[in-house]
Order: structure tokens, then sequence, then C-alpha cells
């Protein structure tokens, strides 16, 4: 074997003994008559000492010229280290080396492979191999690894199977953009990547499998941001026999066991809100409930007045900012063009500020009394030392501001500690949503959801009104997992096809498979895929999943240390019947 212990296993027990270890070189000191040497491998950092009373000439000239990540190999006795280092786990001794080994000289980083690097992010992604040495990097892949097995452990305990499902799949017109493969054995012909194996699973149901999980590859052509990736991980599970309950049930209990072996934490609530009342109250669907800010609507206090901004809009919706009276004009002034940007896109903001005295002073006092700016308290929630920050438009648009001026708010005074861990389910969400433009209906979550039972007739005579079967689990402001009691009678997904647009040729071209399936017994049956990447992310404390891949793409979907996506050579276009010159033929 290379070595008989890791870097990080020697400690004040193992004086005496004589071990072989190997690794990168990380730090090298030389005091002339003296040298040490930080060798560093996956486990920990162990000191290696070499002196010219105990060492070789020739080992103390080699250990000189070492570079740093030169990978060695070292032979030597376990002695107590002079000057201990209580910070260290190996901090009580050092390696007399003995015999030195030069397995790979190693050319000079481009940047320090150290906890605080020099090397910024497009840098460290192109050679991101580097990067994973670094201790940020290699603990939040270990986090994941953690994760990842107790995710396993948990739902083999609970008698899930893991069962592969096909990464080569057919195309379909529903949700994002497909990953496309052609298929050279059928010429203009191709696969599609799949965006999560959704039907699989369900046919996995129809086969009797009964409770089925997948730690599986995802792929979506789709806009990127901190907290998306053009391929992705879902944990994703699948059950037989079950109603929303029982599906709610089984996976309140892997969150639960994952905030109990990741952070030790306790959680005992999972709170429940309709996707209508997240909507009103938050202004979007995957509130943050660690701190408050609730919206309060004001049109019956704010309208009719003069304030026409106030009249001619939808809604006026008001938060209450804890403590933040406190703030300046300039820093007012801020916090309206920061809403101003074109990635907010509200128009203004009025403000209140709640005195201590009791009195209010705010940006329309021209039009408004001191009694209507204490209703306007009331109605938010706001206290003395408190400042009302009020949006008005449109009724999505105003909500979604001042959704995004709450999450600003709440980072800029410290509300969203990524210590604290605050779960809920949203249900209920829409079956349908209308396309303003088209006027045609797309699916909330995907075609395969089913309605609520109570909903079921409306289908034929309201669809606009039916609600989903349907639930996602938010943590901290994200969504986690999503899913939903699926459809599992031909009828019900044919009738579900047809308001999506899809003519019963169609429906029987992209889904004939599925739907054909469900007249062989098919048993009712529901589950839910979380995204383990984001769910990592924020169990360690972090929102962006990319810290948390191994080799991620940047925000413009390339892997810019392999230079991926990269042109095909003609002579591969034209073997896949891509090339202009191989349809011609």
């Amino acid at each position: 074997m290379y070595r008989s212990h890791n870097c990080g296993a020697l400690s004040a027990k193992d004086i005496g003994k004589t071990v072989t270890l190997c690794g990168w070189v990380q730090k090298l000191r030389d005091k002339g008559f003296i040298g040490w040497v930080d060798l560093r491998d996956r486990y920990g950092v162990t000191q290696l000492i070499f002196d010219a009373e105990r060492t070789a000439p020739e080992l103390l000239q080699a250990a000189k010229e070492l570079g740093r990540e030169t990978v060695i190999k070292i032979k030597g006795e376990v002695i107590a280290r002079n000057n201990a280092n209580p910070n260290m786990p190996t901090g009580e001794i050092e390696v007399l080396v003995q015999e030195l080994q030069l397995l790979n000289a190693a050319k000079t980083p481009p940047f320090t492979i150290e906890d605080q690097t020099d090397g910024g992010e497009e840098l460290r992604a192109k050679y991101r191999y580097l990067d994973i040495r670094r201790n940020p990097v290699k603990n939040n892949l270990i986090f994941r690894h953690k994760v990842s097995m107790a995710v396993r452990q948990y739902l083999s305990d609970q008698g899930f199977i893991d069962v592969e499902t096909p990464y080569l799949i057919k195309s379909t017109p529903e949700g994002a953009r497909d990953f496309v493969v052609p298929s050279r054995m059928n010429p203009g012909q191709f696969y599609a990547l799949p965006q999560s194996p959704q039907t699989f699973k369900q046919l996995l149901m129809v086969g009797g499998m009964d409770r089925y999980f997948q730690i599986v590859k995802c792929f979506r052509d789709e806009d990127l941001r901190a907290d998306r990736q053009p391929e992705f991980t879902q944990i994703d599970c699948e059950m037989a026999f079950v109603e929303q309950e029982d599906v709610l049930h089984v996976f309140e209990g892997l969150t639960r066991h994952l905030l109990q072996e990741v952070h030790g934490i306790d959680i005992k609530e999972f709170p429940r809100m309709t996707y209508a009342h997240a909507m009103k109250t938050y202004g979007n669907d995957k509130p943050d409930i660690r701190f408050g800010m609730e919206f309060a609507e004001l049109n019956e206090l704010a309208q009719h007045r003069d304030f026409n901004v106030f009249n001619a809009a939808a809604l006026v919706v008001g938060i209450a900012v804890p403590g933040a009276n406190s703030y300046t004009r300039k820093e007012i002034d801020a916090l309206i063009d920061w809403v101003k940007r074109p990635q907010v896109g509200a128009k203004g903001m009025v403000y209140v500020r709640c005195n201590e005295d009791g009195t209010y002073k705010s940006s329309v006092d021209k039009f408004y009394t001191q009694e209507d700016l204490a209703a306007w308290a009331k109605a938010t929630g706001a206290a003395a030392g408190d400042l009302i920050c009020v949006l008005s438009g449109d009724i999505d648009a105003t909500r979604a501001q001042t959704s995004a001026l709450r999450m600003e708010l709440a980072t800029r005074l410290g509300l969203r500690d990524p210590k604290v861990f605050a779960p809920l389910w949203v249900i209920d969400f829409p079956l349908l949503e209308k396309d303003p433009e088209t006027g045609h209906f797309h699916a909330m979550h995907h075609p395969f959801t089913a309605p609520k039972p109570e909903h079921l007739e409306l289908l034929d005579t309201n669809p606009a009104a039916v609600n989903a079967n349907a639930y996602d689990l938010v943590l901290n402001g994200n969504e986690i997992g999503g899913g939903s009691i699926r459809i599992h009678d031909r009828d019900t997904q044919s009738k579900m096809l047809s308001l999506l647009g899809f003519s019963k040729e169609d429906a029987q071209a992209q889904f004939g498979f599925l739907m054909d399936a469900f007249e062989y017994g098919a048993p009712p049956h529901g589950g839910l895929a979380f995204g383990l990447d984001r769910l990592v992310s924020i169990l360690g404390g972090q929102e962006t999943i990319r810290d948390f891949i191994a080799f991620p793409k940047n925000n413009a979907g390339r892997d810019v240390m392999i230079d991926a996506p990269a042109p095909l050579d003609q002579e591969q276009l034209e073997e896949l019947y891509l090339s202009s010159s191989a349809n011609k033929q």
C-alpha cells in the first residue's frame, strides 16, 4: 500500500511509530538547517520535519526543492511537536522524515490552494480540480455525500426500492425545453434527456413496485441563475395506494430525519398554507416564514383620497419593517431606487415612519391624515420605531415586487438566519393557469397531476377553478420539493390533455403508452421530488447550488474547465445526419 495512515489520522498516541504518508505539499518553511513541510490530503494536514542533525543532507536538500502541490510519499517516525498547535487535529505531533519519494511534480497553481484563496470564480471554475482541494469545496462535497446517504437510508428503511429509469427518452412539448440527442441508427430522429422520470415512475407503480425512489440526474434547457443548472439532481419518489396525507407524512419524516442527522435539530411543526394565502400574504408560493413582514392590503384604507397613484392601482399593499424608522432619508431613497431597478420593476414606493411618540411622518402627508396613517399601521402591524413600505399597481406585479422588497429587507436586517430552519407545505395550487396572451391553459405543475377529488366535475364546466391535488415543500423561502397525487385513469388523463390543447391523435402519439398502461389496473398513486442540489445547499447554510456540485456549469450553461458545449466536426455531423450535405443525401 502507498500509505499506512492518512494525513488527518495521527495523534500523540502514535508517537514512536514508523508511518508512511502520501499527499500534496501545501506549505514549506525553510530555516536553513531545518525545514517543515505541511502535507495535505482529503483527511487533513500533517507537519513533516527535516533537520540537519537527524536527516541525511541530500534528503534535507530535496525537501527544500519541493514545490507547492507536488505529490510526495514519505516514510518517517512520529515524534512530539515542540510547539503544539491546538487548532489542528494532528497538532500534537510531526513526522521526522527518513525517506522521501517524489510521485509527481506540480506546476505553480494559478491560485493559492487555501481556504481564503486569491482566485476569482471564473478562474477557479476553469481549474475546478484544483479548487476541489480547498477545504470549503471539499467539505461541501463531503456534506452532500452525507445528505445523500441519509436520504438513501431513510427511504430504504421506509420500504422504498431504488430503481434506475432511462436517460434516452422521448421529447414532449410540455414544460421546459428538452436537451435532445440525435440517433445515428434512426436518421432524423432524436432522443430527449429527461426533465424528470415522471412517466417512468408512474409506470413502475402500474408495475406494482409500490414504493420507488431514485437519486437521478435531470436536464432542462432553460435560462440559468445561481440556483439552477442545466443538469441537476432529484431525489425522485413515488408511492402507490396513497392519498395526499400519506405522502406529506413520509416526506415530513425525511426532512426531520435530515435535519436531525445533519444538524441535530428536531423540527416539530410543518405548517400548511394554501397557494392563495401564500400569494396574498407573501407575494409568492414559496414564502420564507422565519420572519414576519406579512402583506396588508390597503385598498380600502388608501384609496378614494386625492392620491391618484393609489386610486388607479388594482392593489395597494404595505409591509411593516421592524426597527427601520432609524433609516436615514438617504437610506430610504436608496431603497426606493432599489425597487425601481429593472429586476424589480416598481415605479416607486411610499413610506411611513412610525415615530416613538405615536405620530406618523410619510412621503404622502399631503394626502393623508394622522388617522389614515394610524389605520395603515394597524393593518400592517407596525409598531413605534417601524417603517411602513407601500407599493401599488397591478395585482400580480405588485405582489412580486413587494415580495422581492420583503426578502431584501430581511437580508439587510439579518432576519434570514441560515442556522434556523422553517419548513412549510404549500397546498391547493390551481391545476391550470391561463396564458393571458393566447388564452390557452398550461399545467401549473405537469399534465399528470390529479385535480382535487371534490373538483373533478369542474373539469367539464369551469376548469380554471379546479385546484390540483398538489403540494410543495418550502424551506427558508426555497422550494426544495414538489409533487402531487397523479391521474391514474385514462378518461381523466385524456380530459386533462384535451384542456391543454392536445388533439386525440397528439395525445396518443405523445402519451399513449401511459394511458394504455392505465387500462391494465393502475393503482392510485402519488409522489414527490426533492431538488437535491438546492436541498443540500440550504442545509449547508447557503443558497448557491454550484458550491455543492463537483463540476458545475457557469451562468451561461458552459463548463469552462472542459470547454463544453463545443462544435462537432463535419464527419460526426454527417454521421448523425445533421449537416446540410447529409440532409441532401
